[in-house]
């Protein structure tokens, strides 16, 4: 047994679907007392919670997969109840061949991985936390979705009538997209001419609309930034969209265990590459990449304006450190000034004594 041998009674794995969630009692040994499937409403979420009062009376840990998707609001009701609650990856699977596979065997999976395992996850933070992930998600689509119309509307200027590109080629994307949202139809031009003109009216104006969306998501993120940790904002290269990602994957004070683990979490924790006489690390490709993005985009804004980065990166370089290297290496040391920066900020002040 794993970290939790001698705390927990009983532990619940928890299976979710969209449509259903499976929950398999299962004592320390990895025994199934019993198991359940319910549907993904509250009371069935009520269900589950008196399954376990029935067949896990005393002191019970909970395994849910996807406390932050199908299992949202599950944890939520279970979490308000004073339940202990972890999160669990999708657990691993026997090959099919020599294994069955079934919504009870995957919570009985989930629940035995738990036992097994040394470190448990807390599920993420909800409130502030989650707006900032919402936000963030949609502000990308958005954003996304303006480089595919502006790719579009470019694609349309090229094979445009030969007047109507002469006029738009030579513009700036700011321009072209002005001048097309301001295209007007008129009797004498070519069916070809009018269809034209009216797809790049309509793909300008789309463009026009995505970036007021995007522009009022960033709006409402730096307010809540500002609200929830200002100091993060007085750090050198840290905005609102990267302090707001910074907030989302550390989630809340305690959950990651130690700075090392939000670098490995962030992707730019150094894996060994050596070999015979060569000592060295590369590149992780791992983790949470929008993570890994925003520590780049710190790093690359340090690299420009602090001199304290410049002469770190010369002396790496003297020591024969490639530029790939050096940029993991300040993506490293700033995750952990960040990790503790928020560990100490944000962490509760303990209660005065009574």
């Amino acid at each position: 047994m794993g970290m939790l041998e001698g705390r927990v009674e009983f532990v619940i794995g928890v299976d979710t679907h969209r449509d259903t969630h499976t929950a398999a009692v299962c004592d320390p040994t990895g025994a199934v007392l019993a198991h359940a499937t319910v549907p993904t409403t509250t009371a069935g979420h009520r269900q589950l919670l008196g399954l376990a009062q029935r067949h896990a009376s005393g002191r019970r840990l909970w395994a849910v997969e996807g406390t932050g998707s199908f299992g949202a609001g599950l944890t939520s009701l279970l979490v308000g109840h004073g339940e202990l609650v972890v999160e669990v990856d999708r657990p691993k699977r026997p090959a099919r061949r020599s294994g069955a596979k079934s919504d009870v065997l995957d919570a009985t999976r989930a629940a035995r991985e738990v036992l097994a395992r040394e470190h448990l996850a807390q599920p993420r933070a909800r409130g502030d936390r989650e707006a900032m992930r919402v936000l963030l998600a949609t502000r990308r689509c958005a954003v996304d979705a303006r480089t595919k119309a502006i790719n579009q509307l470019k694609a349309l200027i090229v094979s445009a009538p030969p007047g109507l590109r002469e006029r738009l080629r030579r513009c700036c994307t700011t321009e072209q997209v002005r001048c097309c949202a301001r295209l007007r139809v008129h009797a004498s031009h070519t069916i070809e001419h009018q269809v034209t003109v009216r797809a790049m009216r309509a793909t300008a104006r789309r463009i026009r609309l995505l970036e007021a969306e995007a522009a009022q998501h960033q709006a409402e993120l730096d307010r809540l930034v500002a609200k929830v940790a200002p100091f993060l904002l007085g750090e050198l290269g840290v905005g609102a969209l990267t302090a707001a990602q910074l907030l989302v994957s550390w989630s809340h004070p305690g959950r990651i265990r130690s700075e090392a683990a939000f670098a490995m979490l962030a992707g730019v924790a150094p894996l060994e590459a050596s070999s015979g006489r060569v000592t060295r690390h590369r590149l992780n490709r791992a983790g949470d990449r929008q993570l890994n993005r925003a520590l780049h985009v710190i790093a690359l804004t340090r690299l420009r304006q602090d001199p304290v980065t410049s002469r770190y990166v010369a002396r790496r370089r003297g020591q024969g450190k490639s530029d790939k290297e050096i940029r993991r290496c300040l993506k490293r040391i700033l995750a952990r000034k960040l990790f503790r920066l928020m560990e100490q900020a944000l962490t509760p002040s303990p209660a005065p004594p009574a």
